[in-house]
């Protein structure tokens, strides 16, 4: 019986696995046919910004999670107000936590006909929820052009001269094509979950939208608890076989992803970490910091920025694969916000990735391990001249906040204090400083407690007072929406899987 050649050859099978793993882990089709032109920094997305929405004919889509009340945001509150009364359907959706001081802005967008809503606002029902947050930034215009990006509006993206604080670098693009149809789509997702759902005619048939180029991407909504792009960047990671060059703006990864960068770094991959020299949260830095032995002594090569913030979240693998968006390495992103990012596969998009990639790499400094297990620069360890941008005076930072950082720094601190506890891994150096401070905190809070205990009691009393109330009245909608659609009593298992369930 004569033997046949395999219909698929090991090579081509091999990409049909890897194509299928990505698909399942983001759960993102591939579209096929677009365009995506890489923007830099805020002197870059903003003009491609307000150009597009200035040119949108009748709709625009609208999300950012900080919509700030400074120059630049009443720029774009204008440009949309502008165009809602011009005709065109306008909808701006931006989150509470991150957009503080809207009000006015956003009355002014009301008077002129744009929709506006507000993400996830306190509310007494749900104590806790303000932990899920709308950290998606993104454009959706016409059913033709897209945004995606890393930036929000805000001057503080272009720095502050006055305070020698430079440009904040950060990335974002732009696509045309038939996946402008699948922002769409993310867009609604978040936008129902803050009131009535998006009509159907704000949708554009994927179909309807012609192909303007020949780059493959997959548009990844991270929605609370789905994790599509943690799986997603696990799955690169261990599929990468020569470079996995990563960006970040708040590095505090899970134990999974520090393992899953090792075993890259081990496997022979060039894995190289960027991220900011000082955090806008001082805080977090320790925490980040603490991360990086583990990934030193495998082989991992982190970079941390000179300039005064690095905010990109973006990936790049083999040259080949890339990835762009609002997506931090951590678990407040993966889990627990509405984000939203794009994987390009796309050699020569990637490529320009990686390029932009080293020239960032011309302003960090390198960590290093030494023979005494210090972390110091790599141009003091290797013993060669400072760079000139060691020489010249030290950038200054600017600060900011974001609770979904400090939550991801929270978890963090619970993994240290686990390990500490239990003994399951051992803990480095770097962690000590963490651990007296927790250790500190700890002490004087025992203290209140022993000598002034009413000082704990009363606002714990309060708190559960609070929960109970709130998880009640959840309990009592529930059973009047099973009783009001007719169905059957619910069980208590059931009732906390759908509690536990819902996201605002």
């Amino acid at each position: 019986m004569p033997l046949h050649p395999p219909a698929v050859s090991p090579s081509d099978a091999l990409a049909q696995v890897g194509d299928r793993a990505l698909e399942r882990a983001s759960g993102a089709p591939a579209s096929e046919g677009n365009a995506v032109e890489l923007l830099l920094d805020a002197e870059q997305n903003f003009p491609a910004w307000l150009a597009a929405i200035r040119a949108a004919e009748w709709q625009i889509l609208f999300e950012m999670y900080i919509f700030a009340p400074d120059d630049i945001g009443r720029e774009f509150a204008d440009a949309l107000a502008r165009k809602a009364r011009d005709g065109v359907r306008v909808r701006v959706l931006y989150d509470w936590l991150g957009s503080s001081g809207m009000h006015s802005l956003a009355a002014m967008m009301r008077e002129a006909g744009v929709d506006v809503r507000v993400f996830n606002p306190p509310r007494l029902d749900s104590p806790l929820g303000w932990f899920t947050r709308d950290h998606r930034k993104t454009i959706a215009i016409d059913g033709k052009i897209g945004f995606v990006s890393g930036l929000c509006v805000s001057a503080r993206w272009f720095g502050d001269p006055r305070h020698e604080h430079d440009s904040w670098r950060d990335t974002g693009i732009e696509i045309r094509g038939p996946a402008v149809a699948e922002l769409e789509r993310a867009f609604a997702q978040s936008w129902d979950a803050c009131g009535s759902p998006l009509p159907a005619d704000a949708f554009t048939p994927e179909g309807a939208i012609a192909p303007v180029g020949h780059t493959r991407l997959r548009v990844i909504a991270g929605v609370p608890t789905a994790s599509a792009t943690f799986r997603i960047d696990l799955v690169v990671a261990s599929i990468a076989r020569k470079t996995l060059w990563l960006t970040d703006a708040y590095f505090i990864a899970t134990s999974a992803y520090v393992q899953a960068l090792r075993a890259a770094a081990k496997d022979g991959v060039d894995v190289r970490l960027l991220v900011p020299g000082v955090s806008d949260i001082p805080a977090l830095s320790p925490l980040s910091r603490a991360q990086y032995r583990p990934l030193l002594e495998s082989g991992v090569r982190v970079f941390e920025w000179n300039g005064t913030m690095l905010h990109a979240k973006t990936a790049v693998a083999d040259k080949l694969w890339a990835r762009v968006g609002s997506t931090n390495l951590n678990l407040a992103s993966w889990m627990t916000n509405y984000e939203l990012d794009v994987a390009i596969e796309d050699h020569l998009f990637a490529e320009k990735m990686a390029t932009q990639f080293e020239r960032d790499l011309a302003d960090t400094t390198e960590i290093v391990l030494t023979r005494r297990n210090r972390v110091r620069p790599a141009f003091e360890a290797e013993g060669a001249p400072p760079r000139d941008s060691e020489l010249r005076p030290p950038t200054r930072r600017s600060l900011s906040g974001s609770a979904n950082r400090a939550a991801a720094g929270a978890v963090s601190v619970g993994s240290v204090l686990g390990a500490a506890i239990t003994n399951r891994r051992a803990l480095g150096a770097t962690e000590a400083g963490l651990l007296f401070i927790v250790s500190a905190i700890v002490i004087a809070i025992a203290t209140v407690a022993a000598f002034w205990p009413r000082v704990l009691a009363w606002p714990l009393a309060f708190i559960c007072t609070w929960l109970g109330i709130a998880w009640t009245a959840k309990a009592i909608a529930l059973k009047r929406r099973a009783l009001r659609q007719g169905a059957e009593p619910i069980p208590p298992a059931a009732k906390v899987g759908a509690s536990g369930g819902e996201n605002i």
